[in-house]
Parts: C-alpha cells; sequence; structure tokens
C-alpha cells in the first residue's frame, strides 16, 4: 500500500459552537460544509486549512475528557506551520487563546510553541 497523504483529521469536542468558533474565527479555517445528524444527535463541521488539509469536527453528547497530563500513549498533538512564528503568536494572544513560550526545536533548529483547543487538545505552531 502506497499513503498519498492524510486525507483529514478528525476532532470530537464537547461544546460545539465553542469549538466551531474556535476553528473558524479564531484559527481562521474555513468551512466546507456543516452537518447535523439527527440519529446521532451529532454535529460534523468539515474545516479546510488553507486550501490543503481538511479537520473533522464532531460533536456527541457525553463525550469523556480527554487525558492530556501525564502524556499517554496515543496521539500527542495537531502541528501547523506559520511563516512567523512571533506573528502567530501575537494574533493568537490577541484573541484570548494562551501559548507556552517559544521554544528551539534541538534537532530542526527551528521555532515552536503550543496552545490548546477549547477541549485542551494540544495544538502546535511550527515555524517553516
Amino acid at each position: 500500500m502506497k499513503v498519498n497523504k492524510i486525507h483529514h483529521i478528525a476532532i470530537i469536542c464537547s461544546n460545539y459552537e465553542k469549538s466551531k468558533d474556535f476553528y473558524v474565527n479564531k484559527l481562521g479555517f474555513n468551512i466546507v460544509n456543516e452537518t447535523y445528524r439527527q440519529a446521532r444527535d451529532s454535529y460534523k463541521l468539515d474545516l479546510e486549512v488553507n486550501g490543503v488539509y481538511q479537520i473533522e469536527l464532531f460533536s456527541f453528547p457525553y463525550t469523556p475528557e480527554r487525558p492530556s497530563r501525564p502524556e499517554s500513549c496515543g496521539l500527542r498533538h495537531l502541528s501547523f506551520e506559520v511563516n512567523n512564528i512571533e506573528d502567530a503568536v501575537k494574533e493568537l494572544n490577541e484573541k484570548d487563546i494562551v501559548t507556552e513560550p517559544i521554544r528551539i526545536d534541538e534537532i530542526t533548529g527551528k521555532k515552536f510553541t503550543f496552545f490548546q483547543d477549547p477541549d485542551r487538545l494540544p495544538l502546535e505552531i511550527y515555524e517553516k
């Protein structure tokens, strides 16, 4: 099997409107499609990230909290590339999104930092 690329990333949120606002209005992702599935009492929001990647944002009633600390086995975080880390951090902070201090990747020498979505899912921005 030859994998071409990552097709999409699925995220389950606890508060659909809050997470939709975060990903659309604060991070600037574009809505491709929004569907309410009555049988599952669930929304599915397809988001486009700069015309390349797609995130599927799901809501389900009564979802358990995701353990984030201490780190556990499995998916660690999502990372988004930015051109200028300082500008990106400033923009996030102006939108009341708290970021960790900027660090340098000891392997690549590139700058990066972390922040969280409304459900405390760790998100990273990594300088190009």
